[in-house]
Order: C-alpha cells, then sequence, then structure tokens
C-alpha cells in the first residue's frame, strides 16, 4: 500500500491507507489510546481501541517522535485534526526514540525562550508553529518567482564571493581566497545590473552577508534577500509600480495557498493599496517634527523611531500598512544611485515601509559609464576593483533599476513576530553560527 500525506487522507472515508511520520504524541486512556502521527505537511489522528495495536510502542522505549508507520481504516470525526481519524490500526516501527526532546513538540504553544529555540533548531523547526513559519518563507520565494516569472523576468545566481565590496563603508565579511582578499556579498547587485544588460530583466533569490555589529530584533548578518532589476524604466517610480505589484502577488499566494498555515498562526494579513501612499524624505523630516516635535532636518537617513511615526501617520490617513519614501539625500545611498534630476541633493530612490519598518529600498542606477567614473571620484573610491562592473556601462545600458526585500523582515512584519531570527531557519548573528 503506498503511503499518503496527512493532507490527503480526508478525501478517502471509509477506505483503509497508509500514513508514515513522527510520533507527535500518544494518550493511553485505559481501554482507548490516541495516537497523533505528524508527517512534513501535517497531523493526523488515529484511535488504537485494543492493546495489540499498540503493542509495539512500549512506554519504556518509544517516546515522542520515534518514527512509525501506521496503516488503518479512515473515519469521519469532525474533532479529529482534519476532519477524520484512523481505526482498526497496524502499527510499524520503523526508528525508536526514548530521549525526550528539548522542547514539548506536542504542545499547541511554544513557550520556550529565544536562545532555546535557536540552541536546538535542528529539532524545534519541526514544532506545527515553527514549521507554519518556515512554510510561509517558502510561499513568500514561490510567489517572488511566480509573478516575476510571468511578467518574463529570468532568474540569474550570482557570486557569493566578490573581489570588492558592493556598497561604501566597512560592512563586509573579508575572507582569503587563496592568497588574495575576497569578500561575501552584501547583495547582487552589479551582478544583477550587468545581467539587465543580457536578460533586461532579472531577479534573485539568495543570500547576502552583512558584517554589521548589531544585535537588534531586526537584523541578521545573513539573510534571504528577494532582487530585481529591470530595464527601460522611466525613473525610480518605474520600479515602485513592480514592487507594489510584486508584494501584492506574494499576499494574494499566502492567502490562496497558505490558508492553514495563515490560520495557525493567526496572521493578520494587510491589504495592498493599488496606490501606495508616498512621502517624499524631505517632507517626511517635516511631517516629524510637525506632529512629534522631534527636529530630524538633516539626518541622512530615518531612524527606527521615524519609521515607526512614519509608518502610523500612513495607518491613520491612508488606513495603510505601506508607504514609500522617496528621495534619499545622495550622501546616504551608494555611488550607483542615480541623482534627481530637478533636485540634486537627493536621488531617485526609495524605501518602503511595512508597518512602521524599512521593507525594501531600491531605485533607478546610473547607466552611462562617463556618470560612474564621476561617481567613483567623487566616492573617492579607486576605479580598479570597479572595472569588471563597468564592462557593461562601456557597451551600453539602458536606464534601469531594482529593488531588494528582505524575506526573512517580510515575514516578521507580516506575523508580528517579536524577533527576525525567528522568521531565519538557522539564523546568523554576532554571536551564532550553530546549529
Amino acid at each position: 500500500m503506498e503511503r499518503m500525506r496527512t493532507t490527503e487522507v480526508m478525501s478517502h472515508v471509509g477506505e483503509r491507507i497508509r500514513v508514515a511520520g513522527w510520533l507527535h504524541s500518544l494518550r493511553r486512556m485505559g481501554g482507548i489510546n490516541f495516537l497523533l502521527i505528524r508527517d512534513g505537511w501535517g497531523l493526523i489522528q488515529a484511535v488504537a481501541e485494543t492493546e495489540e495495536e499498540i503493542a509495539v510502542l512500549q512506554p519504556e522505549n518509544v517516546g515522542v517522535e520515534s518514527i512509525i508507520v501506521v496503516e488503518g481504516l479512515v473515519k469521519s470525526e469532525p474533532q479529529a485534526p482534519g476532519g477524520v481519524e484512523l481505526h482498526e490500526l497496524k502499527i510499524e516501527l520503523l526508528n525508536p526514540v526514548s530521549e525526550i526532546p528539548p522542547i514539548s513538540l506536542n504542545k499547541r504553544k511554544l513557550n520556550a525562550q529565544l536562545n532555546t529555540l535557536l540552541d536546538h533548531a535542528a529539532v524545534t523547526n519541526r514544532h506545527p508553529l515553527r514549521r507554519a513559519t518556515l512554510r510561509l518563507s517558502a510561499g513568500i520565494m514561490a510567489g517572488f518567482r511566480d509573478i516575476l516569472t510571468s511578467r518574463a523576468f529570468t532568474e540569474i545566481q550570482t557570486p557569493k564571493i566578490v573581489a570588492a565590496a558592493t556598497e561604501s563603508g566597512a560592512n563586509v565579511f573579508q575572507l582569503d581566497y587563496f592568497g588574495r582578499p575576497a569578500y561575501l556579498a552584501q547583495s547582487p547587485q552589479f551582478y544583477k545590473q550587468i545581467m539587465v544588460g543580457v536578460f533586461e530583466r532579472v531577479f534573485e533569490v539568495g543570500p547576502v552577508f552583512r558584517a554589521e555589529p548589531h544585535d537588534t530584533t531586526r537584523h541578521l548578518n545573513e539573510y534571504v534577500s528577494l532582487d530585481a532589476e529591470f530595464g527601460f524604466i522611466e525613473n525610480h517610480f518605474t520600479v515602485m509600480a513592480l514592487l507594489r505589484d510584486v508584494l501584492a502577488h506574494i499576499l494574494q499566494t499566502l492567502n490562496e495557498d497558505y490558508r492553514s498555515e495563515l490560520e495557525l498562526l493567526k496572521v493578520e494579513m494587510p491589504r495592498m493599496p493599488e496606490d501606495v501612499p508616498t512621502i517624499h524624505f524631505a517632507d517626511a523630516q517635516e511631517l516629524i517634527l510637525k506632529l512629534h516635535k522631534t527636529d530630524v532636518r538633516g539626518e541622512p537617513d530615518l531612524s527606527p523611531q521615524d519609521e515607526r511615526w512614519l509608518g502610523a501617520w500612513a495607518k491613520q490617513e491612508f488606513a495603510s500598512d505601506f508607504l514609500f519614501v522617496t528621495g534619499y539625500p545622495m550622501r546616504k545611498r551608494p555611488f550607483y544611485t542615480h541623482v534627481d534630476p530637478e533636485r540634486p541633493e537627493y536621488s531617485n530612490s526609495f524605501d518602503l515601509l511595512f508597518r512602521g519598518t524599512e521593507l525594501v529600498t531600491g531605485g533607478q542606477r546610473l547607466h552611462r559609464y562617463q556618470d560612474y567614473l564621476a561617481a567613483l571620484e567623487r566616492a573617492q573610491l579607486p576605479l580598479e576593483p570597479f572595472e569588471y562592473y563597468l564592462e557593461a556601462f562601456k557597451y551600453g545600458m539602458p536606464p534601469h533599476g531594482g529593488f531588494a526585500i528582505g524575506s526573512e523582515r517580510l515575514l516578521m512584519q507580516l506575523l508580528g513576530a517579536q524577533n527576525v531570527k525567528l522568521t531565519a531557519t538557522f539564523p546568523r548573528d554576532l554571536n551564532r553560527l550553530v546549529p
């Protein structure tokens, strides 16, 4: 008999079927015993009405997380997980486990401390709440890929060991590459721009590395970046329009294909407006001064508190969980950012705030070779490390731009999680290299 997934059992009432997985729980009630079997998709309840049916599950050496195969008759039971349960059981023990897990995987809530969850992630990620979180992460990536592929974007994979830092500054991980200095890539920025010259429209789902010495609830030193870059744009507003559609599709994907995970985690899903409210950086600083009597004019960036204030304003004024902030000062943006031709001190760039936290950075890039030479000179950066990158611009690049979404941060804001480490499978931070 072929093994069946737990999520498929409901459509087989009255039939004998076979499931396999982990012994999630076993309640011995004297004359009747209840088993929960967990596989990679969900839970199924099995009911043993005789001791002979569970004779193989000896309590002294078979505990929760033991690997078992259960054959049984499917009966409808509205109160059981999935609305069905198995009877008249035949149980095969594949791998007994006698040790108690580091946390209670069969409790509905996860009450363990953050460090306990992360230290034992190899096991704690099995908990239904953790698994639902990580499955939503997969849904975010699936939705991202789906919409961009449908719009004629080509998926690429770029090097993660690079010869020069993408951004200015020292927040890069340096390594010894056969006697030469190299770095872990902060982003695929240079390569995705180069590939616009090949495919016009490209995207990547991959890790990026930031050697930022932050130990906050919103920073990781390795995270999954959802990057897109495309050519023949008018300006950064063209990029913002695509980003709006991408996020709308991701949310639609989760609503349609991950409903059980959303319900289990009690997620309050946002609505993506047709027109996301937008405010210029300079106007945002004036608004903060007006509403909160805090003068942040002259600052080159928004602080986390500034972002929270702006997020609350967008929610109150526009009933929107999303807010575009455009026109960040050129002195804050990387050298490849396109200047605002009408206000040269500002850039054709943006951040998207989601529920008061920066989620996406993007904008229009420079596309003329001579402009890059001038930008590198202004930034006091040497030409030699960037020659491979600039070669693409020597031979013709269209006006182009793109954006990058932090996948774990998107999921953190979506779930209302208290720490971005809770939305990473095996997070890397200042102190954590295992598991």
